[in-house]
């Protein structure tokens, strides 16, 4: 299989994830939100693979391979994000999957319920034609990401978690003559104001 996909998520570990929701919802309530919202993006990959050819990975933070096995069950690939920001993660995660052979990677977070198997089999078909895809988040970051080769100055000198990564990224593609193009914009979940997206997702489910 030469299209990969990368699921970013952390292991929901009451009170280290989800922080910002913990206000709202509590230390368990944040975490099993979380949880939650992995199993809908795991969902939505399996849904992906009985229409396109892909394999995924799920690289996780927080937890171990045991733990994480325990939730999401043993059948699934793992790798731990490592070190360093999130730049540094991507970075290798992307690095792995090139050096194994993959030709098309896309990487996505479980913050963002519109993402679903429609849209992630878009990124991929536009990966025919472009070096990279951009998911565009409401607040100025991205969702996805999806490229043809390793290109680790996409992810050199981000802010990130700031509302300026977004444009930072395409300033560098800009830099590196690459052909870009955006998918819809969505939002991610990770305020108290932005909890009805998450339930109205539910309620379509």
């Amino acid at each position: 299989m030469k299209n990969q996909l990368i699921i970013f998520t952390r292991y929901p570990e009451p009170g280290k994830t989800k922080t910002r929701l913990i206000p709202a919802l509590g230390d368990f309530g944040a975490a099993n939100l979380q949880k939650q919202m992995t199993e809908y993006t795991i969902l939505q990959v399996q849904e992906l693979q009985k229409t396109t050819t892909i394999s995924f990975e799920v690289r996780f933070a927080g937890g171990n391979l045991q733990l994480m096995q325990d939730w999401l069950g043993s059948d699934l690939v793992y790798q731990p994000q490592g070190e360093g920001d999130l730049g540094d993660r991507m970075t290798r995660s992307l690095l792995d999957a090139f050096e194994s052979g993959k030709e098309q990677v896309t990487i996505i977070g479980t913050d963002c319920p519109g993402v679903d198997s429609l849209l992630l089999a878009m990124a991929f078909q536009q990966l025919d034609n472009f070096d990279l895809v951009l998911g565009t988040a409401i607040d100025g970051g991205y969702y996805l990401i999806g490229l043809r080769h390793s290109m680790p100055q996409l992810f050199a000198n981000i802010d990130w978690g700031t509302s300026h990564v977004l444009q930072q990224t395409v300033e560098i593609a800009q830099q590196l003559n690459l052909s870009h193009i955006y998918l819809p914009p969505l939002a991610d979940v990770d305020r108290p104001e932005d909890l009805p997206i998450w339930e109205q997702t539910v309620a379509r489910a």
